[in-house]
């Protein structure tokens, strides 16, 4: 019993060790900024001069220059992760989305705010993916999911921090709060150590994030396209269902206003709680798989009842809210499963460039939503694109492999 008791602490000990929690609250600033802007897009726009059908049009005018810059930042950082470090990348990309956070809160017209938008873009495409990368390679794997679990539960913390922080103070002083404390975190990060994995591979003749490696097989371009494709249906509700709610409980008919920063708050508690519950479920059944499944095929169900149901009272549809964020909980495990599916030198090019291509994918999908919506109107726009994303994430799900206990001290060959 005395061994059981020691192994249990010695487990929590790393699972809440400096490097894991410093990831950690990395990635909580990261989606306070992500997703302050879906919380502050309406009086912000409104601030500086923007009315009527253009602040649904300029706000994804601004939303897909800040997917822009996730997509080109992901490529950035990933490369970076893997050719100098995970902590290289930890350092350069807080400090690049704290100061664009914090000019956010200075923008004066629609030109300024799409430039910062996309420069935090590109900051915060580094973050998650080099965290989750230092946490996978410094963890056990027997305990890896609890602490990669942690990371994705304190980044949702984040957005609900966010709604929070708006609540209380005007937009400009929420996007300076959030650009602070990325600065207080980036002294913080001066501790932390690199991970054992990639110090061991610099010393040794091998490539690293050498995106030929990644395209110009066959093989692995494949798992790749489908570690990014499973997490589809996770940003067509964030990107699309989420942050223009006010635009749907209008076409639904309720009798009042939706508020989108509620919205948002809403959706990302139930992501917390979706997040631990999909990573314990992981641990207990020893598959990352079957618990994705699960959870696409539940959020399904969320979706046709969202956008379905003859729902007449804003309080029920932001109950539907909670719920589509429990289901969007696999966010965990998808980004847990594109860090164990390459080695060590490829490994933060994959789990940095990942999450911020299905982030990107929110340019497609509002792309077909408004192609869709002046035929089909919103409501059906959106059911044909939410259905084409769940979709796809079933088939690329059914290709990948299951990582519960896959050994990460590996690289790959040409």
């Amino acid at each position: 019993m005395a061994d059981i008791a020691s192994d249990k602490s010695g487990s929590a000990k790393l699972i809440f060790s400096l490097p894991v929690m410093v990831a950690a609250l990395g990635y909580m600033v990261d989606m306070y900024d992500l997703f302050l802007f879906s919380i502050v897009r309406v009086p912000s726009l409104k601030a500086i001069g923007v009315t009527g059908d253009n602040l649904l049009s300029d706000g994804i005018f601004l939303l897909n220059l800040q997917m822009t810059g996730l997509l080109i930042g992901g490529i950035f950082w990933g490369i970076i992760g893997d050719k100098k470090g995970r902590l290289s990348v930890l350092f350069g990309s807080i400090l690049i989305y704290s100061l664009a956070n914090i000019g956010n809160g200075f923008v004066t017209t629609l030109n300024q705010y799409a430039g910062l938008r996309f420069i935090a873009g590109f900051g915060l495409a580094g973050e998650l993916g080099a965290g989750i990368t230092l946490v996978a390679e410094i963890l056990p794997k027997a305990i890896r999911g609890y602490g990669t679990t942690l990371v994705a539960t304190m980044g949702v913390l984040g957005a609900i921090l966010a709604y929070i922080v708006s609540y209380l103070f005007e937009w400009q002083l929420s996007y300076f709060i959030g650009g602070g404390l990325g600065l207080m975190l980036l002294i913080l990060r001066i501790s932390v150590f690199e991970s054992g994995m990639f110090e061991k591979l610099k010393g040794k003749n091998i490539k690293r994030g050498n995106l030929a490696m990644l395209f110009g097989n066959k093989v692995r371009l494949i798992k790749y396209l489908n570690s990014i494709l499973i997490g589809l249906p996770i940003w067509f509700v964030v990107g699309i269902l989420i942050t223009f709610s006010p635009e749907f409980g209008k076409a639904l008919g309720l009798a009042e206003p939706v508020d989108a920063g509620k919205a948002v708050m809403l959706a990302f508690a139930g992501q917390v709680a979706g997040d631990l519950l999909s990573g314990f479920l992981s641990q207990y059944l020893k598959s990352r798989k079957k618990v994705i499944l699960s959870f696409i095929m539940l959020s399904f169900c969320l979706i046709l009842v969202y956008l379905l149901a003859p729902i007449k009272s804003v309080n029920t549809f932001y109950i539907i809210c909670i719920c589509l964020g429990v289901f969007n909980g696999y966010w965990t495990l998808f980004v847990t499963v594109a860090a164990e599916l390459f080695g060590t030198n490829l490994r933060a090019t994959v789990a940095t460039t990942v999450p911020n291509f299905v982030r990107g994918a929110v340019i497609p999908l509002t792309s077909l939503f408004i192609l869709g919506k002046g035929q089909l109107g919103i409501i059906n726009s959106a059911l044909a694109v939410g259905v084409l994303a769940v979709a796809i994430s079933l088939i690329s799900l059914r290709f990948l492999e299951e990582t519960f206990s896959k050994d990460l001290d590996y690289t790959e060959h040409d």
